[in-house]
């Protein structure tokens, strides 16, 4: 059977990397969070004080990109991927609130997509991919078989990003968690680079009020449609 490239965008906290990383594993494809590329670099940036210590120095950011090492090691008893940033693992590091804090701005960069966006296509040659982001469809792959794009009420995005904060221990306030969804939410689709926005031939799915399983099943059997067309 014929493999096709499948790209997943929408807005933070859509639950993009969960349906990918289900979708990947019952087709047999490889899945790439693009998100975990980024908040590598961010986690980077904030740990050589290149942002989020009261000043930004990203023009000192963009001259160390090349030092930087970014590959995911599959993990086979969580069933996917996680990442590494120069040989260590910060699967956990980058999940945290603060760095969905800085995140979006370190995406803006320039020079900071290029280097993420030549690497994403390379993993993507061979089709049989699952990839999500914000510009997979729009960017990285604008000739993929199948493009999604993601949404949800803010709302709804915050209560599913709080909670999950909540079961991994830190200490944070649904309204703060809220506001750092709208703020992402227009940082990522007013940057002058990439901005998140829906491609012209990409399916909307708007998952406000639908469970994880309603959620899979329903793009399980729009994916087996398209490849069935290939």
């Amino acid at each position: 059977m014929s493999k096709i490239t499948i790209a997943i965008d929408g807005f933070s906290s859509t639950g993009k990397s969960t349906l990918a990383k289900q979708l990947a594993k019952e087709l047999g494809y490889v899945y790439v969070d693009t998100g975990a590329m980024y908040r590598a670099i961010t986690l980077f940036a904030m740990r050589n004080g290149f942002i989020g210590s009261g000043e930004e120095r990203l023009e000192e950011l963009v001259k160390v990109l090349p030092k930087i090492k970014l590959h995911f090691v599959p993990n086979p008893e969580l069933g996917f991927s996680e990442m590494y940033l120069n040989d260590e693992n910060v699967e956990k590091e980058i999940r945290t609130m603060q760095v969905s804090s800085f995140v979006s701005r370190i995406a803006e960069i320039e020079q900071v997509r290029y280097k993420l966006v030549e690497m994403q296509k390379a993993m993507g040659k061979e089709k049989g991919i699952v990839m999500d982001g914000r510009d997979i469809g729009t960017v990285v792959f604008p000739d993929a078989e199948l493009k999604v794009f993601m949404t949800a009420s803010p709302q709804a995005r915050a209560t599913r990003r709080y909670k999950e904060l909540l079961n991994r221990g830190e200490e944070v306030s649904y309204e703060d968690v809220l506001e750092n969804v709208q703020k992402r939410d227009f940082i990522d689709s007013h940057r002058e680079f990439s901005p998140l926005r829906k491609a012209e031939n990409a399916i909307e799915f708007d998952n406000s009020d639908m469970g994880l399983k309603e959620q899979f099943e329903r793009l399980l059997s729009i994916a087996d449609r398209c490849i069935e067309k290939v």
